[in-house]
């Protein structure tokens, strides 16, 4: 039997205008019920519908077969594709699946045909994996990478400087990380895309830790590409992800290195013609439990709201930093005007582990950071190791508070024990 949510709301409030439509939210995530989860960065807590979605197609694909099971829920299927379209206000065939986003960005990447001296201009906050993609582009194909330069005010990149190397290198590609994943920095992506717009040049967003948590418009955004996970601020399961691809990227040919028989068609012997949308990026073999699973997260999140969840979600945020703020022992890493629902710190007199375990005994989820995930950001700050806690829409003050008595308590002990 499909589980059915508890949540909803009458036209035209939110359910989380009200602490009734917050309990609701609650009660239809399972791990509320055990744990203060304050690592939706690292993987939001899947909501019954969307694990009612999985679970009940992995009983039809063993009650009929795998192939005959994807044929019985083709309109299903086809909704991932409209629901990620309505997300980001955008055409389901500008939209591919992928197994993550890293999956999504090395696919992008793949699709530029790079020569010796290209440009990859980027941003000395973007994320661990993107970084060493670009290293990896660079020792195969002899480009050069080009960070520019943070705004003194710590509000990210200068846009500005960026925009001047746009006019005087005129990158082969231009990518930025909406929200770094060390950090709750939130990077200009729009100001960026309009200059991209201005020059004509390739643009590609990693929006991992924005997509969920922010109202995502890939038209004010202005970019080519974008990529993005599920299982993070859209509570869907892990190894899933997708692609945005503009309009422009398809109709100029881009195609991803290697591409099989769902992305193309063999039309020769020796010819073949990819297809005209985005699943020119995608794998015949899906997951299709995984998808269907992220299609209703989806679906859940826009039936929440995007709007009221970039106010709540923050702002959680916010009271935790405040909180914190306070405690002897604790320095806060975040900057900019407004940062993002991913609240970083370092503690003075613990190791690492040993204080993320504490918090685990506690029942607090968390996530640790390292300077290898961050070689520019965490280097300006002259910081080894840093802990996350990412609050979500579903989490309460209630729990806020009682966090960051945790790490109070813990500073504490830190302190005396040095």
């Amino acid at each position: 039997m499909r589980q059915q949510s508890n949540a909803s709301a009458p036209a035209g409030e939110s359910l989380l205008d009200t602490a009734s439509g917050i309990a609701a939210l609650r009660a239809d995530t399972p791990g509320c019920e055990s744990i203060i989860h304050f690592n939706n960065a690292g993987c939001g807590l899947v909501a019954r519908p969307a694990l009612a979605a999985m679970t009940d197609h992995l009983r039809l694909e063993a009650d009929i077969g795998g192939y005959e099971a994807s044929a019985a829920r083709e309109v299903q299927v086809r909704d991932f594709y409209a629901s990620i379209a309505d997300l980001l206000g955008t055409g389901p065939d500008n939209i591919a699946f992928a197994g993550s986003a890293t999956h999504a960005y090395t696919k992008a990447l793949s699709a530029i045909d790079f020569r010796a001296g290209d440009v990859i201009l980027t941003t000395r906050n973007d994320f661990i994996s993107n970084q060493i993609a670009f290293l990896a582009v660079r020792k195969r194909f002899g480009v050069e990478i080009v960070h520019a330069p943070d705004h003194p005010d710590g509000s990210g990149v200068d846009v500005d400087a960026m925009a001047a190397l746009m006019r005087s290198r005129r990158p082969r590609l231009v990518a930025a990380t909406h929200v770094p994943t060390n950090s709750g920095l939130v990077q200009p992506v729009g100001e960026i895309g309009r200059h991209c717009r201005e020059l004509g040049l390739l643009y590609l967003v990693d929006a991992c830790q924005s997509v969920g948590q922010y109202a995502i418009d890939v038209d004010e955004i202005g970019c080519d590409l974008l990529t993005a996970t599920c299982r993070k601020f859209l509570r869907g399961p892990r190894g899933s992800g997708f692609l945005y691809v503009s309009d422009r990227v398809l109709r100029e040919g881009y195609e991803p290195l290697f591409i099989d028989m769902y992305g193309a068609r063999w039309v020769e012997p020796d010819t073949y013609r990819p297809v005209d949308s985005a699943a020119r990026f995608e794998e015949w073999e899906f997951p299709y439990a995984t998808l269907l699973g992220c299609a209703t997260a989806v679906r859940y999140a826009l039936r929440v709201g995007l709007e009221p969840i970039s106010r709540r979600t923050p702002a959680l945020a916010a009271r935790l930093r405040d909180r914190l703020a306070d405690i002897p022992g604790i320095r806060l890493l975040d900057r900019g005007p407004a940062p993002a629902a991913l609240v970083t710190f370092e503690v003075e007199g613990w190791q690492p582990q040993p204080f993320k375990t504490a918090l685990d005994t506690r029942g607090v989820n968390s996530a640790l950071s390292f300077r290898e995930f961050a070689q520019y950001d965490f280097g300006d700050k002259d910081v080894d190791w840093c802990l996350r806690l990412s609050p979500h829409y579903y989490n309460t003050e209630d729990e806020v508070d009682t966090v960051a008595a945790a790490v109070a308590e813990l500073a504490e002990h830190g302190r005396r024990t040095r």
